[in-house]
């Protein structure tokens, strides 16, 4: 066939194509609410039209008899017949995976856990159905991470309700009996009011700190500092509180090791640490503050001799108002208050600020707990 032949063919057959798929285009957008089987069989009954119109209309370049082109249109007629059935066939078997899909998300928002994700039609819905069990167990961790996170806070609201009422209540009977004059050492009242009243200070001050550490605004004054001087100093603070108990400092590494952290933030973290061992601490018991490098990422270890932690309980220290069991609970009777449980959040929350960790574990006759700044974070003097 010469050239000019071939081309004019080709116009022709692109010219009838473009004809019949823009019909067919037009049917898809007015059937974009249809099933996926309609769709698929109408782009296929568009592709066996545009085939026929496209032979119809070139026949006469074709020098094609009346017998060969109605041959040929039968033929493609037949073959686009069994295509459609067997799009009809692979839609329809798509379609039932999609719906099957569809219930399984619906059952995910209803807050059911896919445990199987079934076998499909082919591997892309094998692959969706598979990410669908995954967010399945993803949300299912959530929700229940979410319920502790509740059940955490109605406990530590119902802790700083019962710790706010205990000193309020000693301050209202102190200040009615100075008021009715009938307190027997006047000078003793005042100072217990003024004990009672640091109390509440510093649980307020708790509040505040967990709430900046809990809205991601707290904000670090970052300095290169020696880790050794911010713990001794932090030792030596907390000495008066310590009501006689042996605390050793113990830095092999001497003034060396210099930290990149916020020096105040990261001495409240040590602090509380502290504070909590004095508190499980019983008087003859040493506590050790250890301060080393280690895998090049500074490290500041507080071992007590407070019995130890429950097993069970290891994953929950650091949770607000976590108070602990029994043998992990301050008397109140020699004066010492068990706080408002903020104190371990309050650490985690600073450690995470800086981008490091805090862990702890169980010790013979107490449990450890350990500050890990960034390997970034630490350089050597």
């Amino acid at each position: 066939m010469p050239w000019s032949d071939l081309i004019a063919v080709a116009g022709v057959a692109l010219a009838t194509s473009a004809v019949v798929g823009g019909v067919g285009v037009i049917a898809l957008l007015l059937l974009r609410r249809a099933s996926l089987v309609v769709q698929v069989c109408v782009l296929v009954l568009a592709a066996i039209a545009s085939v026929a119109a496209s032979m119809v209309a070139v026949a006469n370049a074709m020098y094609l008899s009346e017998h060969d082109l109605t041959v040929a249109i039968a033929v493609s007629l037949i073959s686009g017949v069994v295509s459609l059935v067997l799009v009809a066939v692979l839609g329809w078997f798509v379609a039932r995976n999609s719906r099957r899909l569809s219930a399984a998300a619906r059952r995910i928002g209803a807050g059911e856990r896919l445990e199987s994700p079934g076998r499909y039609s082919n591997r892309e819905l094998n692959a969706l159905a598979d990410e669908l069990v995954a967010t399945s167990a993803k949300l299912a961790e959530s929700r229940e991470r979410e319920h502790r996170i509740e059940a955490s806070r109605r406990e530590l609201v119902a802790w700083i309700s019962h710790d706010l009422r205990t000193p309020l209540a000693g301050i209202r009977a102190m200040a009615e009996a100075l008021e009715d004059d009938i307190a027997p050492d006047p000078a003793r009242y005042h100072r217990q009011m003024r004990i009672q009243v640091d109390q509440l200070s510093s649980m307020v001050d708790d509040l505040f700190e967990l709430s900046k550490i809990d809205s991601d605004t707290l904000r670090l004054a970052l300095k290169e500092v020696s880790l050794p001087d911010i713990v001794s100093d932090t030792v030596a603070d907390l000495r008066p509180a310590s009501r006689g108990r042996d605390i050793r400092v113990e830095a092999p590494l001497g003034h060396d090791l210099v930290v990149t952290a916020d020096p105040r933030e990261l001495s409240r973290a040590i602090g509380n640490l502290l504070m909590n061992a004095i508190q499980h601490t019983p008087e003859g018991a040493p506590i050790t503050v250890a301060v080393d490098l280690v895998d090049d990422r500074a490290v500041v270890s507080v071992i007590d001799g407070g019995g130890g932690i429950d097993e069970a309980d290891l994953d929950r220290v650091f949770e607000p108002a976590w108070r602990g069991s029994q043998a992990r609970t301050p008397s109140m009777h020699d004066g010492s208050s068990a706080g408002a449980g903020l104190g371990l959040a309050i650490v985690k929350g600073i450690m995470s600020a800086h981008r490091g960790e805090v862990t702890v574990r169980n010790v013979p006759g107490g449990c450890r707990f350990d500050l890990l700044l960034p390997r970034d974070a630490s350089v050597r003097a």
